[in-house]
């Protein structure tokens, strides 16, 4: 398991990141103080963590929480 950073800065936005006082898969949006800003797969709202609690997604938590998005879209096609 990756350690978790105390650097804001390490996960620039777009970065996928698992916040681990949520066990929640979350995008980089933005940093704001000493938190990262976060939202999770398919939009909503979002949320704020400290950045010790956050550690960078390996790439089946992204795969895993993108495929439903993946599927509407598939779904949708003529």
């Amino acid at each position: 398991m990756a350690e978790a950073s105390s650097d804001a800065e390490e996960f620039p936005v777009g970065t996928w990141v698992v916040d681990g006082t949520r066990q929640r898969l979350g995008r980089v949006m933005g940093h704001e103080g000493p938190y990262i800003q976060l939202r999770p797969p398919g939009g909503g709202r979002e949320w704020d963590v400290r950045p010790e609690s956050v550690r960078e997604a390996v790439e089946h938590e992204i795969l895993r929480a993108r495929r439903p998005e993946t599927g509407a879209a598939t779904e949708r096609r003529p």
